[in-house]
């Protein structure tokens, strides 16, 4: 499956959403997305994920690199809208307790 990855920016506010699977063949177009995002100083990024079904070890990779970016330049990293099988997976890894995630908040960008 493919994934659609659109920005808005707001200012110092950064709003990802997500439309398919996160997997090692879609990882790349996230990195090259959301790492840029997280690497600029003060900013707040928000990644919806109400339209993601799965995201693989490699999508989770994404999502670490991120958050070390983010933590680097001083920017915050917020997962909102993850459905129980996502949420899962960032429980399963631990990811859940040192990374902001809110699966019950539903965004739109």
């Amino acid at each position: 499956m493919n994934l659609q990855v659109d920005v808005r920016e707001e200012e110092q506010e950064k709003h990802v959403l997500l439309n398919g699977e996160v997997d090692v063949y879609t990882a790349s177009l996230l990195k090259e997305k959301l790492i840029p995002l997280a690497e600029k100083p003060n900013a707040a990024i928000i990644v919806n994920l109400s339209n993601v079904n799965y995201i693989d070890s490699t999508g989770v990779g994404i999502f670490i690199g991120a958050l070390k970016a983010s933590d680097k330049s001083n920017s915050s990293l917020k997962l909102i809208g993850a459905n129980a099988r996502v949420k899962r997976l960032f429980e399963i890894t631990g990811l859940d307790e040192v990374m902001d995630i809110d699966s019950d908040q539903r965004e739109e960008v």
